[in-house]
């Protein structure tokens, strides 16, 4: 039986209401004073810490404008694109709510893209904090099957052809990819029943698994603890006459970093604002061109290209060619012969490292190229959940690793942003040299670091010596 708490005759109305909601819904209070007011964070968080909670404003955004756009779209083939100019012409103020929710769109893969940049930056992935890691990159997967199902429903030339190539990739998947394919599209081609499908996905299924997750990610945050630019943990020396065990170097998030995430609030809604009254679609980056015309299954766009936050993974889906399959290969020879030769392993495992490596050459060589890029285009995100136990290095924090490590990042930033643009761009952009495209050899280039940035780290990791890391956080008052 509940306990109800007895409040001053005198107090004020405001500390009467509160008291009466407190006593008859104490969870609710007990949530605010677990995961705001008594939770202490790090003093020493930075500008990089406020990109989770933009991502939470830029989800509420979507999600309350996905209402509105709902009321009046029309989730049919020969209707769709008609109902979107209905909301853009005569819907009051829907042009506003549409060019929100394309705006916030893009808006959210910045925040998040940042937000993950930052995690790679100070460590937060590494032990105690795998699991909030895991979430997060699982966000991030459900939030590209998001945005590409919601691409289609515009039902422009770009969304039409978008989808019918991308839902084509999945064809290539041998044995099971032509039905595969035919399960998602619903139909031989894309068409009133791939617009269905998409629509109710888009707008019940992965919204509520993308909430769930948002739920765990924080839930799984609060119980470790945040992580911060020194990457170290603060749950240690206590406060002075202080009973009730708040570490020293922390403080409540509310109310210091809440004001702080107001500013940058309001910040970012100030650049949101201007994007959307004065360049809504971006010079054609965040609406493209071609999707304000419907969709024409007669006519083919002259270069069919994904949005941008998706441009680095279609970039790395087309530097799989055969001529990149050897090198691919060669990559697999190498690593094969590295564990046989210079790991410290059984002897009985060393064939069988041998064994694996031909079989995984002859299945390179027996399946399409184009297989290939599927897999690639897809490990490029999936290898992002390893990323834990793939960091060898002995400190959490970029502050206290070599120096070199930091060029490392800078050049791995460098290269992404590359194959972004590269994936926006028509095959040859750059021209050619000796019979070649310039613009293929970068993308390969480019594919090869991503993946060697990643699965060489529990090598390059633990190269160079560490600078000391102090015992308590480094804080100066601003």
């Amino acid at each position: 039986m509940a306990v109800f708490k007895e409040i001053s005759p005198n107090a004020s109305a405001g500390e009467k209401v509160t008291n009466w909601f407190e006593n008859r819904f104490p969870t609710a209070f007990d949530a605010y004073r677990v995961h705001m007011s008594e939770y202490y964070a790090p003093k020493n968080f930075n500008f990089w810490y406020v990109f989770g909670a933009l991502a939470m404003l830029v989800l509420v955004i979507q999600i309350v404008t996905g209402i509105f756009l709902v009321m009046h779209y029309k989730p049919d083939a020969a209707l769709a694109f008609g109902s979107v100019e209905y909301i853009m012409r005569d819907v009051p103020w829907g042009w506003l709510i549409r060019y929100m929710h394309s705006t916030g769109a893009s808006a959210f893969f910045i925040v998040v893209y940042l937000h993950m940049f930052r995690g790679l930056l100070y460590g937060s992935y590494r032990k105690p904090r795998e699991l909030v890691w895991i979430f997060g990159c699982a966000i991030f997967l459900c939030l590209m099957a998001e945005a590409f199902m919601g691409y289609l429903l515009p039902w422009g030339q770009m969304s039409y052809w978008g989808a019918q190539v991308i839902v084509n990739l999945f064809s290539a998947i041998p044995f099971v990819g032509p039905d595969l394919a035919l399960l998602i599209r619903g139909d031989y081609v894309v068409g009133d029943a791939t617009l269905n499908r998409f629509f109710s996905f888009h707008v019940i299924a992965v919204p509520l698994v993308l909430l769930g997750l948002v739920m765990a990610h924080l839930l799984a945050l609060h119980d470790v603890g945040s992580n911060n630019p020194d990457g170290i943990e603060i749950k240690g020396p206590k406060a002075p006459k202080d009973t009730k065990g708040h570490p020293l170097d922390g403080i409540p998030f509310h109310p210091y970093y809440t004001v702080h995430d107001i500013f940058m609030v309001s910040v970012f809604l100030m650049v949101f604002t201007a994007i959307i009254f004065f360049a809504p679609e971006f010079g054609g980056y965040f609406l493209e061109y071609n999707n304000f015309i419907p969709a024409d299954p007669l006519k083919t766009p002259l270069h069919i290209a994904p949005v941008w936050y998706f441009t680095p993974f279609y970039s790395m889906l087309r530097a799989i060619t055969s001529e990149m399959m050897y090198a691919l290969i060669a990559c697999v020879v190498a690593g094969a012969a590295f564990g046989i030769f210079k790991a410290q392993l059984p002897k009985i495992l060393k064939p069988v490292i041998g064994g694996v490596a031909v079989v995984v050459i002859a299945m390179m060589l027996a399946i399409d190229a184009k297989f290939w890029g599927v897999v690639v285009m897809g490990g490029a995100v999936i290898i992002l959940f390893f990323l834990p136990w793939l960091d060898y290095s002995p400190v959490k924090s970029i502050r206290y690793r070599p120096d070199w490590h930091k060029y490392l990042y800078g050049v791995f930033v460098f290269m992404f942003f590359i194959l972004a643009y590269l994936g926006v761009k028509p095959p040859g952009v750059w021209g050619e040299a000796f019979g070649q495209d310039i613009a293929q050899r970068v993308s390969q280039f480019g594919t090869l670091f991503y993946f060697g940035f990643f699965i060489l780290m529990p090598w390059w990791s633990r190269i160079g010596d560490p600078k000391p890391v102090p015992a308590r956080v480094t804080f100066a008052a601003h």
